[in-house]
């Protein structure tokens, strides 16, 4: 796992943590999502794919956990890059094999099957861990280049 100071956090980071227990909170994190990311300046095409992402890791909480869960978004600076960081987090019923819930088309709810592999190929980084009755934490990263 990577530390902040890695990752060299804005000094005032604007950002925001969400709980997500109600349906309407998915959409009121997608918003915060589109609003951080532009507020930083990143482009339309990086703010749709975090805004996207967050929205549907939003969803899994929402659809997947018994009481919801977190949803932290975070503006970063690193590099000469500036970035948005989402991090999820549960503690539902956890993932039982991380590994085939990364696949395309796996789905226990009888969805599509793309949330999280879509959340994947979406961000510049992406970190999952879960524990079977322990819960789940996502973490994923856009970066832009500064011009």
């Amino acid at each position: 796992m990577v530390s902040d100071a890695e990752y060299g956090m804005m000094n005032e980071p604007p950002g925001a943590v969400l709980a997500v227990k109600e349906e309407w909170h998915v959409a009121q994190a997608q918003r915060a999502a589109k609003m951080l990311a532009r507020s930083i300046g990143l482009s339309q095409v990086a703010v749709f794919s975090f805004a996207t992402s967050v929205s549907e890791l939003a969803n899994n909480l929402f659809f997947h956990t018994r009481g919801g869960g977190t949803i932290t978004l975070r503006a970063m600076r690193q590099n000469g890059s500036v970035g948005v960081e989402v991090v999820a987090e549960d503690d539902g019923p956890g993932i039982a094999n991380v590994d085939s819930a990364m696949q395309d088309g796996f789905t226990t709810n009888g969805g599509l099957g793309g949330g999280l592999p879509g959340v994947e190929r979406l961000m510049d980084e992406f970190e999952i861990a879960s524990q079977v009755d322990a819960g789940t934490r996502v973490v994923a990263r856009k970066w832009e280049q500064c011009r």
